[in-house]
């Protein structure tokens, strides 16, 4: 990455403060850039979904899956949690979604209740294993909840054959007018496949392991065990591991990333597969050269700019995003690691925005809570609105959940230190309500962003990407005005 007209600010910058500037480009076509992330862990869009626990679960961590990305369970949630939610992740399809499914007596209500799961709308009507039918939200509307399920859903509905192509679904589904059908490998469901996810499946390649299935993180405190949290969190399939502290320059934290590495060296020594471990967070290269010269292959950068983090603002302590991720991608690249950039994205053009930085992927929050994939429940507002709740990883809702094996005394003292947002409502985006339909829009950005700069990878987009510095003017001006005439 370059200044534009070679001005170096003297000031740390946020994302809303710069612009990428068009380039010469040979990129004729957005479907020519490559998105593989230059990290080596396995993923073909570099898109993180945060180990928070509003944010990923097992669906979030399967959907983005699917689409090239990855999903960090959370360190809050028990390891025996943990191990069955790998496990989902890993019999997940890598292609069709996963249905929802009840039996023909459920009641209307309660297939209702269960579609808000998925994005996709609709719940498969199982007999055993065999679809008998599918109900949509359009066919419970203003029907009796306690209605069975079967007097109200498409019977013999059409089914998609397992091994069917996407464009040739994509044709099926066309011809006869639906949004989607469940796939069957002779009787058996094996999963749903929607329009849209029949287009998705020939513009994403999924992230997978070696075995070929769905990649999955897991998050690990630098409290406790450390070392034994570690191996069991191997052994229960984690693709990635994700040491994690709000301060990652501490030798508490140097210390547990000691611990991980040599668990996790000790588990390669036995599977012969090595897992790359990220260790955060800090914002300077200092702390990133310490933490990778503690084993770490990849650094979390980010104090403060979180959606849900009131970091700043308690302690004065953090820095300007897009400042931090430079400073710290660049003293990473110098000792062969790499740097994922961890909050402040609110927009499309933050993504792309960090990877010009140097950034190899982005991690995402609360961003991705208002979806129907995260783990929250739906709610909806007195004006009708649909909403999950989210909350900072330091707020009290959070500090509870961590401390809630402490004593009465210490799980007070430790609640008045918090520093996250204890709730906050995610709307969905009525035209974004999935996080696939994030994802689209993150890959649209990114591709045209990499295209205008003359770039067909994400290495290529940050040795090429020109960056000037804008004031709140600029920003304003690069938003879009709603007129009415």
């Amino acid at each position: 990455m370059r200044w534009l007209h070679d001005h170096v600010p003297t000031y740390d910058l946020t994302y809303a403060d710069v612009f990428v500037v068009p380039s010469r480009s040979a990129v004729s076509s957005r479907f020519e850039v490559d998105l593989t992330t230059p990290d080596e862990i396995g993923t073909t869009l570099p898109v993180v979904a945060s180990n928070m626990t509003a944010v990923s679960g097992r669906r979030m961590a399967e959907t983005v899956a699917r689409r090239g990305a990855v999903a960090v369970l959370p360190q809050d949630i028990p390891l025996d949690v943990v191990g069955r939610a790998i496990a989902g992740v890993k019999a997940a399809h890598i292609v069709y979604d996963t249905p929802i499914t009840v039996d023909p007596t459920s009641t209307v209500g309660e297939a209702l209740s269960l579609m808000p799961k998925r994005s996709h709308g609709a719940v498969v009507v199982v007999d055993g294993r065999r679809p008998v039918g599918v109900m949509t939200e359009h066919d419970g509307a203003g029907v009796d909840r306690f209605a069975q399920v079967h007097e109200v859903m498409t019977a013999d509905a059409m089914t998609l054959p397992a091994g069917v192509e996407p464009r040739e679904a994509f044709d099926l589904l066309s011809a006869q007018h639906l949004m989607l059908a469940p796939v069957v490998d002779g009787d058996e469901l094996v999963g749903v496949l929607t329009r849209t996810g029949s287009l998705r499946a020939t513009l994403y390649a999924p992230a997978l392991d070696p075995d070929g299935r769905l990649m999955v993180g897991a998050a690990i405190s630098i409290s406790g065990d450390v070392g034994g949290k570690t191996k069991t969190a191997l052994a229960h399939g984690a693709d990635l591991l994700v040491v994690d502290t709000a301060h990652g320059h501490q030798d508490k934290m140097l210390d547990a990333l000691t611990a991980v590495v040599e668990a996790r060296d000790a588990h390669t020594a036995a599977d012969g597969r090595r897992v790359p471990v990220a260790a955060g967070n800090v914002v300077t290269s200092d702390g990133t050269r310490q933490l990778v010269s503690a084993g770490a292959d990849v650094v979390k950068v980010g104090v403060g700019p979180g959606a849900m983090c009131t970091t700043r603002m308690m302690t004065g302590v953090g820095r300007p995003q897009f400042s931090a991720v430079l400073d710290c991608a660049e003293a990473a690249r110098a000792v062969g690691a790499h740097v994922w950039a961890d909050g402040g994205v609110r927009h499309p053009r933050d993504v792309a925005l960090a990877l010009a930085a140097g950034a190899s992927s982005v991690m995402v929050g609360s961003w991705f809570a208002g979806t129907y994939e995260s783990p929250g429940d739906l709610a909806v507002s007195a004006d009708g609105r649909p909403y999950k709740e989210s909350f900072g990883m330091a707020s009290a809702r959070a500090v509870s959940h961590r401390t809630r094996d402490a004593a009465g005394f210490e799980r007070a003292r430790m609640a008045l230190f918090e520093e996250g947002i204890s709730s906050s409502r995610m709307y969905l985006d009525p035209d974004r309500p999935g996080v696939e339909d994030l994802l689209d829009a993150i890959t649209a950005g990114l591709r045209s962003a990499a295209s205008y700069a003359g770039a067909r990878t994400i290495t290529e987009l940050h040795e090429l990407a020109v960056v000037g510095v804008q004031g709140p003017a600029g920003y304003d001006e690069g938003q879009p005005v709603h007129v009415s005439w």
